[in-house]
């Protein structure tokens, strides 16, 4: 093994390939920030997580001032102590966004650089369950889309071979049900039609809003409630036929232990970036497959593929792409399924003079 000696944070501030809107936000930035570890042996890794436009600079001071010391002369490849061991240094503003993406920045950089010590890529060293993932967009079902530019979105992403697409709801139901209903005209039984309401509704108005929406054939409801209500979500699954799909605003393994025990939930959409890194989004993976959940994740999909091939629950990646202005080769996709990539690592090839070209300012190197 070999100690680390240098670690680099910068972040880049990404603008959204189209405008996103949702029931409650517009996605206006993605703030991203980058962490690279050098060990000993020269070998580095690269790790990264988000914001979606505020809160990034927070992130960058708490890996500045608190885990990012902590990590030089440690040993590169103890991912699981280091992992719990920053947890307990950051206690007291656990367990939360701010912390959690600033971990996942860091344990997705030791991944990187084990995989790489290892010379496997990361699907294989975290499971090596699946080779291939099935892909549905989301760039195409934005809230502030009309049913014309959906339909036409849901018709190329079915013909470029997608399994499916997801739409956002929160118009006044009858306009939600116009829509999704245009959708569903047009694709045929065949191909799924998930819908994501990002926490709009109660728990009296979500289970309406689901009878509404389940002669349309819906594959999910995503974040109907509040992440915090747990029993408005087991009341939820109780009076509805359609999957109900959580976890892209859960930051603890734990959180995903109530929802899974309370039947709360009935998809998983463990997000890296949020969960606290690659070692937590296992656990969560891990435990889903106990309860014979399937495993959705929210977002990251340059990032999501790996982990989702090396998990066998997992069934959905989301089609997003963010990455393309920092990268060199794109995530393979092939017949709509998202392929790992087979070089050591992550899978992602960054483009480093596009990073510094693109980086803000904080960034900071702390070296032995």
């Amino acid at each position: 093994m070999s100690r680390i000696e240098r670690v680099e944070i910068l972040m880049v501030d990404l603008k959204p390939k189209v405008k996103r809107v949702d029931a409650i936000q517009s996605f206006v930035s993605q703030e991203t920030p980058i962490v690279r570890i050098t060990d000993a042996d020269g070998i580095t890794g690269t790790g990264y997580s988000y914001t979606i436009g505020t809160g990034g600079h927070s992130v960058i001071e708490l890996l500045k001032r608190t885990l990012v010391p902590a990590l030089i002369g440690r040993e590169a490849l103890e991912i699981e102590r280091i992992w719990r061991d920053l947890l307990f240094l950051t206690h007291a503003t656990t367990t939360g966004a701010i912390t959690s993406i600033a971990l996942a920045a860091i344990d997705t950089a030791l991944w990187d650089l084990k995989a790489r010590k290892l010379g496997l890529p990361l699907h294989i060293l975290a499971g090596g369950a699946q080779e291939s993932i099935p892909l549905y967009t989301t760039e195409g079902g934005w809230l502030h889309l009309e049913e014309a530019a959906l339909v036409d979105d849901a018709l190329r992403a079915k013909a470029d071979g997608f399994g499916g697409c997801k739409l956002k709801v929160g118009r006044p139901i009858f306009e939600d049900v116009r829509r999704i209903g245009a959708v569903r005209e047009a694709v045929g039984p065949g191909f799924e039609i998930f819908t994501d309401a990002n926490q709009r509704f109660n728990v009296d108005e979500a289970i309406r809003r689901a009878r509404a929406y389940e002669p349309l054939d819906i594959g999910w409801f995503e974040e109907p409630l509040t992440a915090e209500d747990i029993s408005g979500h087991t009341r939820l699954v109780q009076s509805t036929s359609i999957p109900i799909a959580v976890g892209e605003s859960l930051y603890s393994a734990m959180h995903f232990r109530e929802y899974l025990e309370r039947h709360a939930c009935s998809i998983v959409q463990v997000d890296v970036g949020r969960i606290g890194g690659i070692t937590p989004w296992l656990k969560v993976a891990h435990l889903a497959e106990t309860f014979n959940i399937a495993v959705c994740p929210h977002f990251l999909m340059e990032l999501h593929v790996g982990l989702c091939a090396a998990v066998p629950n997992a069934r959905w990646v989301e089609y997003i792409p963010q990455l393309d202005d920092l990268t060199g080769d794109k995530m393979t996709i092939r017949d709509g399924h998202a392929i790992p990539s087979s070089r050591p690592g992550l899978g992602i090839d960054w483009d480093f003079d596009a990073i510094a070209a693109m980086t803000v300012d904080g960034s900071h190197s702390i070296h032995l």
